[in-house]
């Protein structure tokens, strides 16, 4: 594990292919998945941040995963993508951030993963207006989420929730949402999502 000390602040999105809501939030991830499986791709924007001495403000990335039955029960697949604008200095940082090599949050999903595909530098496209969350990585996955509106047409929140990112998440659902790359392959649109700002740090 990287000993750099590092810290975040920005948003996360995410759409899975449990039927909305995900029983995980209600578990602990210890309960059966709607489908009997997880599949999920989590986006992450970095508005201002750093590993080390390494400036990672304004920078992308994703995870993808598949467990083949509730998350903590594990046997999970992970493939990690990071900004092709990085330098190297701040590929490597990213990398290390969300391989869960450099602990903080995105190490907890490490117990649940037995393999770590190769991870991947590539154009990650991110767009919200507080609402709606899009994603886009050419050639891999195109995600959109909608919140789920309530009372007076304002975003669900569900407080006190727990989930390795955040503990506030928006109720979401996607209007679309495709990943294929290594050998994963998944549909989720009309599926769960949710969304957060995040602030993190492994110290």
């Amino acid at each position: 594990m990287s000993n750099e000390t590092w810290r975040i602040e920005g948003d996360y999105f995410e759409s899975c292919n449990c039927e909305l809501l995900c029983p995980c939030l209600l578990s602990h991830a210890q309960a059966r998945p709607t489908e009997g499986h997880c599949d999920v791709v989590l986006a992450i924007r970095v508005k201002q941040g750093n590993y080390g001495t390494v400036d990672i403000s304004g920078l992308n990335a994703v995870q993808a995963m598949m467990t083949p039955g509730p998350m903590a029960k594990g046997n999970g697949t992970l493939a990690v993508y990071v900004d092709s604008r990085a330098s190297d200095a701040q590929r490597i940082a990213l990398e290390a951030i969300f391989t869960g090599n450099a602990g903080g949050p995105p190490s907890l999903f490490g117990p649940m993963v037995a393999t770590r595909l190769p991870t991947k530098t590539a154009p990650i496209d991110f767009k919200s207006d507080g609402k709606t969350w899009q994603l886009s990585i050419p050639g891999i996955t195109d995600v959109t989420i909608e919140g789920v509106t309530g009372a007076g047409s304002q975003n669900v929140w569900l407080d006190n929730v727990g989930h390795p990112f955040s503990q506030r998440l928006a109720a979401a659902k996607a209007t679309s949402s495709h990943y294929k790359d290594h050998a994963l392959a998944f549909e989720n649109s009309g599926r769960n999502g949710h969304f957060s700002a995040i602030k993190w740090s492994n110290g």
